[in-house]
């Protein structure tokens, strides 16, 4: 494991189970929420997995399991891939609850046996804001081309990188060509009393520009399908998120 990835894992495995609970509630009532509406809860990515039933689905920083725990309520086999223990502590009570089965592989991405797991899955699904979390982009590409079987589909959303170049109050920051490894908040800092913040360990980050992320999945043979671009999360009309679906050749 190398020290962004150490570095990462150390600040996703402080106090993250106590975060999942205070958000989304105690797994068993979780549960209950997804069981209801699992297409739903997939949001605006639901539109892609309206047929999965018996499909292997991989969930990459799948986090504490509130989309693979959907999935696998849909019919699918669905494995997550994290790199922290309290995400996986989550992920298994929640799926226990929902009472389906999932696979949760704890590690680093860039250390994933793929002679286990290569051109294992017919889709891959990575969402909320991953791509920052690793220094090498084409060598992470190259390792989730490795998963999918030929013709499978990835589903990639993260945040656009055009939020970088704005500052909370929408002032511009002239930031969007910077390259080096950067440390930041953890995601979930801020939702703990300010007294307490100053003990959270830092991420390690590396932010990249809208053509990397897309030419990225030229050397790794992706076909770029679809690329669409989301509003805000409270409708701001500027571009908030993005979304790429393209297929393994």
């Amino acid at each position: 494991m190398n020290e962004q990835s150490s570095a990462n894992k150390v600040a996703w495995e402080y106090r993250a189970y106590e975060f999942w609970m205070q958000r989304d509630g105690p797994p068993k009532d979780k549960a209950i929420e997804l069981k209801k509406n699992p297409l739903g809860s997939l949001k605006k990515h639901q539109v892609y997995f309206n047929n999965v039933e018996g499909k292997k689905i991989a969930n990459l920083c799948g986090s504490n399991g509130r989309k693979a725990v959907p999935l696998a309520l849909l019919g699918a086999d669905v494995t997550i891939f994290d790199i922290s223990v309290e995400n996986e502590r989550y992920a298994k009570e929640l799926a226990y609850y929902a009472n389906i089965s999932i696979t949760y592989v704890v590690g680093d991405l860039y250390d994933i046996d793929l002679e286990t797991y290569g051109n294992s899955f017919d889709m891959l699904y990575l969402e909320g804001g991953i791509l920052h979390y690793f220094k090498d982009l084409d060598k992470l590409m190259s390792i989730l081309s490795s998963l999918l079987k030929k013709n499978g589909t990835m589903i990639l959303s993260d945040y656009h990188p055009f939020l970088k170049c704005l500052n909370e109050d929408f002032t511009v920051k002239q930031t969007y060509f910077d390259s080096g490894l950067q440390t930041g908040d953890v995601a979930f800092k801020q939702f703990f009393p300010e007294e307490e913040q100053v003990d959270f360990p830092a991420v390690s980050i590396r932010l990249y520009t809208l053509s990397e992320i897309i030419n990225s999945l030229i050397p790794a043979a992706f076909k770029l399908d679809r690329f669409d671009e989301h509003r805000g999360w409270k409708n701001e009309n500027i571009p908030w998120e993005f979304t790429i679906v393209a297929r393994k050749l």
